[in-house]
């Protein structure tokens, strides 16, 4: 891998690489992170990600409990049961919430119960008390029971040795619910990596711009985005195009970050000098993948920390972010890899001739068909107003109206 992707910094715009390569290279280079773990409260776990499986110790739940209020029924009592011949049985007791029974069912008899209520010895059903009439001790049941009907049984939800959660798992409210089910009050999850932010250019500015300059939109966007991601956003702001200025700046956030993202100074113009700060302060792997948005992507290492050299333009930033980092990031967490979220289908011709994998905005019309955003250089309101994104491969000359597409979220 180093040796077809580095090959001195002054070359390395002449060695585009793919974004599958990119990406490759990147987990190679930079995998250094994946064994740090911590443990936290579950009160306080929303958003991190598990670092090690979640294996019951129980069953969830610890009985076989009612789905109805009704009666608890041995179900073979039932059978043959109709509107015209009940089966009638004798009711041997009430079963009360959050108490075990104190009996056992024998043949032909039954027992009031609400539900979640825990069926008491003998029974293997439940009958709607809408099926049913009582009166005088005894119960007519108007409709027979299969075996195990409006029944939840003992470790339905969760049984005994079973992995609840898999590692790599992020923390969501329903998690917790699991958890907590589980009487688990603590969990060994993944440290937040902290990745630094850094803005590059003359023309970007953090307050209200003057003409020719532009707001610094990359800082709140990445920072953003890193959040998502569970990982914690160090926010460096705004540098100018001048490299002693930027070169002091990456040095400080690679001391104080596990990686570092800079926006701008990527391509091959003659402020950009990005990839020969991080080749001089570290190692430069690659400088440019065959896709747009996002040419100009640079990634090296420093200190043994990953450093990202990403597109200026927000849009493109983004997505490099979302494809490339991203994909580190899930790594580093042991989680899944991306996947589309739906499949859909083309509303008109897509033409694509670049050389280059291309990643499209995309929205559904009235229809329910794929209707691509197309956008100029620089715009980044398509991002809010996106589903999801599509991919056209490399060697495409485009796509069919009517062909299917996969969606990924954004």
């Amino acid at each position: 891998m180093d040796a077809a992707l580095y090959c001195g910094v002054e070359n390395l715009m002449l060695n585009v690489v793919t974004k599958d390569e990119a990406v490759k290279a990147v987990k190679a280079h930079a995998a250094g992170l994946a064994a740090k773990t911590e443990p936290v409260a579950v009160f306080d776990a929303l958003g991190r990600t598990l670092a090690e499986d979640v294996v019951s110790t129980e069953n969830i739940p610890a009985f076989d409990r009612s789905t109805v209020d009704g009666y608890a029924v041995c179900a073979a009592d039932t059978f043959g049961a109709g509107a015209s011949i009940p089966a009638q049985l004798e009711i041997a007791g009430e079963i009360l919430m959050g108490e075990a029974p104190g009996f056992t069912l024998k043949r032909g008899q039954c027992a009031k119960i609400a539900t979640g209520g825990m069926l008491p010895a003998g029974a293997n059903a439940a009958v709607m008390v809408e099926h049913t009439d009582s009166e005088g001790g005894l119960c007519l049941v108007y409709r027979s029971a299969a075996p195990f009907e409006n029944i939840t049984k003992a470790g339905d939800d969760v049984a005994a040795g079973e992995t609840a959660l898999k590692k790599g798992t992020v923390v969501t409210p329903a998690a917790v619910g699991v958890l907590s089910a589980l009487g688990i009050d603590r969990i060994t999850v993944y440290q937040k990596p902290i990745l630094a932010v850094i803005s590059t250019g003359d023309e970007i500015v953090s307050g209200a711009p003057q003409p020719g300059q532009v707001r610094d939109v990359n800082t709140l966007l990445l920072a953003s985005a890193v959040k998502e991601y569970g990982c914690e956003p160090l926010v460096y702001g705004v540098v100018k195009d001048d490299r002693g200025a930027i070169e002091r700046a990456v040095k400080e956030c690679v001391e104080r970050a596990d990686a570092v993202l800079i926006s701008g100074g990527s391509s091959a113009g003659t402020k950009d000098m990005t990839v020969q700060i991080i080749d001089a302060l570290g190692k430069a792997y690659f400088h440019g993948i065959a896709m747009k948005p996002g040419k100009p992507t640079i990634f090296g290492v420093i200190g043994g920390k990953p450093v990202f050299g990403l597109p200026g333009h927000p849009l493109a930033a983004y997505f490099v972010f979302r494809l490339i980092v991203a994909e580190w990031i899930r790594s580093v967490f042991s989680r899944a890899n991306d996947k589309p979220k739906r499949t859909g289908t083309l509303a008109v011709n897509i033409p694509s001739n670049h050389g280059r994998e291309e990643y499209l905005c995309v929205t559904l019309n009235e229809n329910n068909e794929v209707v691509p955003l197309h956008t100029k250089s620089g715009i980044v309101s398509v991002l809010s107003k996106a589903e999801g994104f599509i991919k056209i491969e490399r060697n495409a000359e485009g796509l069919f109206k009517g062909t299917a597409a996969d969606i990924y979220e954004l």
